[in-house]
């Protein structure tokens, strides 16, 4: 229910920010800020819970983000959505902490691995449902602003009648960024730029969507056709990189974005069933990049550094999603909306070149070394734990 309203909300704000003629860098500036807030989260978050517990800090996390979806209705403009995306990133960070502490409280190392499937799977899947609740009303009145905070509202139920005794929230050591650099230069850059390219898609695609002449209707299915690909394609490719020198996998996936990107920047106005099957498979490779930068890092570690490491390799996500929206933004203004692509493009090619860079640079590893692929969310480090990669005693 969080995730659906938070979809709906997310892909709302660019249509509505199209019909309000919002500057085109002031959407970007306001998408920008839901990262900051987001990364602000993953570090107060566990501060709130430690200090008045989950449900409590559930409680009031989602009815401030109930409260902020439904204020975008009430005070329109750019400053204010700005401050209430940072609110809304900030709170999101706190409720994923402690939903991924309690479904790690309950795995075990014989369950771990289906459990993050699971996860992976609802996660993606309410975000496509979130999509498709745009074509209930018309993005011009409030009604949907109203429905994504009903939502919200309504993740509380089943945390506050739980009987479940609640979770601790797992401890985490932290690799520096340049420490990690020094172990995988290739999976820090790697989720730098994910987190430029999809913060940019997330931000702005339901802007570009609208800008090029889209209906309401097709926006959802277009922004659906995205999120849709990343879940099909994500376990083929990983299961390909189990199989061969990750690095080339990460090549192979960024030679494939950037001319996807290309393509839609190029022929977005072409043909709408051309622009619902560039945007499947622009999904199944951008929304995999993340976990594959994730595995190939994880292949260079021991077993319980890979924890210590989420804190770094999220935090290179988030700083590259935090500046990709804007970046995006300036070249929609210079260009026109399809700039969001070309933006991307630039982006998946220039890692793939570093990715090439790297091949030189280093020996591949021994396939019987590698560690098994694994999907792992955009979310916080608490997922990490439930990686079945991660050794972890049972008591």
């Amino acid at each position: 229910m969080l995730l659906v309203g938070n979809g709906l909300i997310g892909t709302l704000l660019g249509v509505r920010a199209g019909i309000e003629a919002f500057p085109t860098v002031a959407v970007g500036l306001i998408m920008s800020a839901y990262y900051l807030g987001y990364l602000a989260g993953t570090h107060i978050g566990p501060a709130f819970i430690h200090r008045v517990g989950h449900i409590r800090t559930f409680a009031a996390l989602a009815a401030i983000a109930s409260a902020t979806a439904g204020l975008h209705a009430i005070f329109v403009g750019p400053v204010v959505w700005a401050v209430l995306r940072l609110v809304t990133g900030l709170c999101l960070a706190g409720l994923f902490v402690v939903m991924e502490s309690w479904i790690n409280d309950r795995s075990t190392n014989a369950n771990r691995g289906l459990l993050l499937s699971v996860y992976m799977f609802v996660s993606l899947g309410a975000l496509a449902l979130g999509q498709q609740l745009l074509n209930l009303s018309s993005p011009a009145g409030y009604e949907l602003f109203i429905l994504s905070s009903l939502l919200i509202t309504l993740s509380l139920v089943p945390f506050a009648l739980t009987r479940s005794i609640a979770p601790r929230v797992p401890d985490t050591g932290r690799l520096s960024v340049r420490e990690l650099y020094a172990i995988s230069p290739l999976g820090i850059v790697g989720c730098l730029a994910a987190g430029v390219s999809n913060g940019a898609f997330w931000g702005l695609g339901p802007l570009f969507a609208h800008e090029i002449g889209l209906p309401v209707a097709h926006i959802s299915i277009f922004m659906s056709s995205v999120i849709v690909g990343g879940m099909i394609l994500q376990l083929p490719i990983g299961r390909l990189s189990d199989r061969f020198d990750r690095r080339k996998i990460i090549v192979a996936v960024c030679l494939s974005d950037a001319p996807l990107g290309m393509a839609i920047y190029l022929w977005a106005d072409r043909s709408e069933v051309l622009l619902f099957v560039l945007a499947f498979l622009f999904g199944g490779f951008a929304l995999t990049l993340y976990s594959l930068c994730v595995a190939h890092t994880n292949d260079f570690l021991e077993e319980n550094d890979l924890v210590e490491a989420s804190s770094a390799l999220l935090l290179a996500f988030g700083v590259g999603a935090l500046f990709g929206p804007f970046v995006a933004s300036l070249l929609m203004v210079a260009i026109g909306p399809q700039a969001l692509f070309l933006h991307i493009a630039i982006s998946s090619a220039a890692l793939g070149s570093f990715a090439v860079y790297r091949l030189g640079r280093r020996a591949p590893m021994p396939k019987e070394e590698q560690e098994r692929f694994v999907g792992v969310p955009e979310t916080t480090h608490v997922v990490h734990h439930m990686d079945p990669r991660v050794s972890r005693g049972e008591g």
